[in-house]
């Protein structure tokens, strides 16, 4: 049983589900191939890297740490994640000079972002390398990791996956400041966190 969670819920949730694809970036974090040639993620990896993310995440003032998904089926988990935590959400279009350029009414002077998809949240991890902050990414199998600091290695594009993986990362943040007790839970279900059908 993981330490975070009990993996076969993980697993029912496809966390560890990658795609079919893979890059030399992530090849590092893949455990297996199955015969239909999805590659599944390590799971321990992904726990290791969660608390390490919590840990780094929470080292930050949380107004100045934006979480972002352009993705649709992040945008609920992101929005939720930043209402347990006190951290930004950035859903939908990421817009250019929102940490660059303090004359954009929308500016906000971050120190850390997260991102839900490196390629689909590509806009957010250049603009943090313009000013220098650092970036934590949920990266699955087939992404690319430049620019990135922190990997998380997960099914970054299922709705339950983000879901939990969301749910967990906000619990982990919240214990390691000492809001929640070492072995406390979130008073929000993770039902909640999930990206509803339209």
């Amino acid at each position: 049983m993981s330490e975070l969670h009990p993996r076969e819920e993980l697993r029912a949730a496809a966390v560890y589900l990658g795609a079919r694809a893979k890059t030399k970036d992530m090849e590092p974090h893949i455990y297996r191939v199955r015969p239909d040639g999805t590659f599944i993620l390590d799971a321990k990896g992904f726990e290791d890297r969660l608390k390490i993310a919590a840990r780094f995440i929470a080292r930050f003032d949380p107004p100045r740490v934006i979480v972002a998904s352009a993705a649709l089926y992040g945008q609920t988990p992101v929005r939720k994640f930043c209402e347990a935590t006190g951290c930004v959400p950035v859903t939908g279009r990421f817009m250019p000079g929102l940490l660059s350029n303090p004359q954009y009414p929308g500016h906000i002077p971050a120190s850390l972002i997260v991102v839900t998809d490196p390629d689909v949240d590509q806009q957010g991890i250049v603009e943090a390398s313009l000013v220098r902050i650092p970036v934590v990414a949920l990266c699955n199998t087939d992404d690319t990791t430049a620019d990135v600091d922190l990997v998380i290695p997960v099914n970054n594009k299922g709705k339950r996956a983000l879901a939990i993986t969301y749910w967990l990362l906000a619990r982990q943040v919240l214990r390691e400041r000492g809001e929640l007790p070492p072995d406390g839970n979130l008073n929000i279900p993770i039902d909640d966190f999930e990206a509803k059908e339209a």
